[in-house]
């Protein structure tokens, strides 16, 4: 079994979650049971990998099969582990955002699509290097049409 415990939560942003814009968005990350010393050194960064929870997901709402992205029935029919929705079946989103400020133990962030009270449950330093290697990154156009304004 995999016990997962939070290591903080999202505060501010949005109350809900809804599919575009979020690059307007600015949230903080508020560790919980942390120093400031588990940050030294993040503030040198610019950008973040936040791995957290859908905790607002019923279960009744977890994606097993395939559905339209969106409901859009002009897109195919597409897998969940071939989208990102939040209907996931371990409820776990990854999320790129720009660091803006380290405050003690508040992380400042924008374009985090997360939204309030989610719980955290690691934080990551995007570098470079972790950028997709060995070609192109290739994705069909229905994803390209979803992502127009997502950010």
């Amino acid at each position: 079994m995999i016990n997962l415990q939070p290591i903080g939560h999202v505060t501010g942003g949005r109350a809900e979650a809804f599919d575009d814009n979020w690059g307007a968005e600015r949230a903080v990350i508020r560790l919980a049971g942390f120093g400031p010393e588990a940050l030294a050194g993040l503030e040198d960064f610019s950008h973040l990998e936040v791995v957290f929870y859908f905790h607002q997901v019923r279960p009744e709402k977890i994606e097993r099969g395939a559905r339209r992205p969106r409901n859009n029935p002009e897109w195919p029919l597409t897998g969940v582990f071939a989208q990102r929705g939040k209907n996931r079946p371990n409820q776990l989103g990854v999320s790129r955002c720009q660091l803006i400020a380290v405050d003690g133990t508040d992380i400042h962030v924008a374009g985090l699509d997360a939204i309030d009270g989610t719980p955290v449950l690691d934080i990551k330093p995007y570098l470079a290097e972790f950028a997709p290697q060995g070609g192109p990154v290739v994705q069909p156009d229905w994803a390209t049409e979803l992502m127009r304004e997502y950010y």
